[in-house]
């Protein structure tokens, strides 16, 4: 089957593959990776986007509305990535509630698994108490085991943040865990800075307040708020310099299947676009199975 996206940019011609795993071939395809190192790491990175959720402005009644697929067509399987600040958080929620999808954030994962005291949690927690990254092995079987669970399987998954090295998503193929679509949120450096650098945490609620975009609603809140230790200038373009150098290493494996959604149009926007390419997707598996 072949599937062609309309987003803005012009599709290459694209290839053959089965209905089950329709591939999406756009000329100005590129992927990125979230993470400084190719292991997985349990470093929070709450964004302004993912903490103002509440804030967000009615979507048009066609974007909030629920799209389940039938039970005959292949679920959706979703990659999602981008910078930080980028506003991931926000569009996974809100593919999440739209598609039914289940949630993966590889952080979330390792931290439930730590806590449940499951095997690869004990393995995880042995190299975090020696202040070592947790190898690509331990995390890429913790998103194995959760991606084949029966919900997984059942209404599709929406995988948050992951795979972040080429090591990681070839772990991932290995298992026979491929997406559908690899959704790319592109960001401008100037934004992203802004975005990160005007954070700042209540320590008493843990709200994530931001001094331009969210700022709290009391001076008594205000007077406490902290700044992340790295949530500064410099600190944050090493971040992104590395985050830019790590699309390469990946985008030779997705590449055929990522489409790039410009992020720095107001998050409802930024929806829309995502929106229509997983409408159409969706839509392509239904054509192919009544083919």
């Amino acid at each position: 089957m072949d599937v062609n996206i309309n987003m803005n940019v012009i599709p290459m011609p694209s290839s053959s593959a089965s209905s089950n795993n329709p591939k999406i071939h756009l000329l100005s395809a590129q992927l990125s990776s979230a993470s400084t190192t190719s292991a997985l790491s349990l470093r929070l990175d709450p964004t302004l986007h993912g903490d103002s959720l509440r804030r967000l402005p009615a979507l048009p009644k066609a974007a909030n509305s629920r799209v389940v697929a039938p039970a005959n067509v292949d679920p959706l399987k979703i990659m999602i990535s981008g910078a930080p600040a980028s506003g991931k958080g926000t569009q996974c929620e809100l593919i999440k509630n739209k598609y039914g999808l289940v949630h993966v954030a590889a952080g979330d994962l390792l931290r439930a698994e730590i806590a449940s005291g499951s095997e690869n949690g004990k393995r995880a927690k042995e190299y975090m108490e020696k202040g070592q990254l947790v190898p690509d092995e331990i995390a890429v079987m913790m998103v194995k085991d959760r991606l084949s669970q029966p919900d997984s399987q059942e209404k599709g998954w929406l995988l948050d943040g992951y795979p972040r090295s080429l090591s990681q998503a070839t772990g991932l193929k290995a298992y026979g865990f491929e997406p559908d679509l690899f959704i790319l949120l592109e960001v401008s450096e100037d934004i992203l800075v802004e975005r990160v650098v005007g954070r700042r945490l209540d320590p008493v609620t843990g709200k994530i307040y931001h001094l331009k975009y969210f700022p709290p609603e009391t001076e008594e809140i205000a007077a406490r708020l902290t700044q992340r230790f790295d949530d500064t200038e410099e600190k944050v373009k090493l971040r992104l310099h590395t985050h830019n150098q790590n699309v390469e290493t990946v985008l030779s494996l997705y590449e055929d299947i990522t489409i790039k959604v410009k992020g720095n149009a107001p998050k409802e926007d930024v929806f829309v676009q995502i929106d229509t390419a997983l409408t159409k997707l969706l839509e392509q598996k239904k054509s192919a199975l009544a083919a």
